[in-house]
């Protein structure tokens, strides 16, 4: 079961990763269009956050600190820092995935607001990095259309 998440997990960190790479230059990245909140630079920080919180932090012990606050008001970070800190991330989430012994474990608690074990909560995780991986690719082509 592990190899699975870090198989969709991978999957959906490398389609990241095309999108931040599909964008013309690293402006759009940031560029925010009217009736949408975010821009990709701002999501792909906000996820990177996320996952190094939630599944870093939690349950890897890593010692990352999260400053949410930064991720949706950071600005022009190139797209190589951006794709390094996926790749960074994605391998973390690889190391830290493989040493749970058990996903059925109650996931720590006082980070949702429901009970949980991992196994759901790396669920409800990854599609929280589909949900923003969409509305990134809906950005690049508003921007781009392609």
């Amino acid at each position: 079961m592990n190899d699975n998440f870090i198989h969709f997990y991978q999957k959906h960190l490398n389609q990241l990763k095309e999108e931040i790479e599909m964008y013309p230059n690293e402006e759009s990245i940031w560029k925010v269009v009217p009736g949408i909140t975010n821009s990709a630079g701002v999501l792909a920080c906000h996820l990177i956050g996320n996952l190094n919180h939630f599944v870093g932090h939690v349950l890897g012990d890593t010692g990352y600190v999260r400053d949410r606050s930064l991720e949706f008001s950071i600005r022009d970070l190139p797209r190589d820092e951006i794709i390094k800190r996926i790749t960074d991330t994605s391998e973390m989430l690889e190391s830290v995935i493989k040493k749970i012994p058990d996903l059925k474990e109650s996931y720590p608690s006082g980070y949702w607001s429901w009970e949980s074990d991992i196994h759901y909560a790396l669920l409800q995780l990854l599609w929280h990095l589909t949900y923003h991986l969409g509305q990134i690719n809906y950005h690049r082509r508003i921007l781009t259309r392609v």
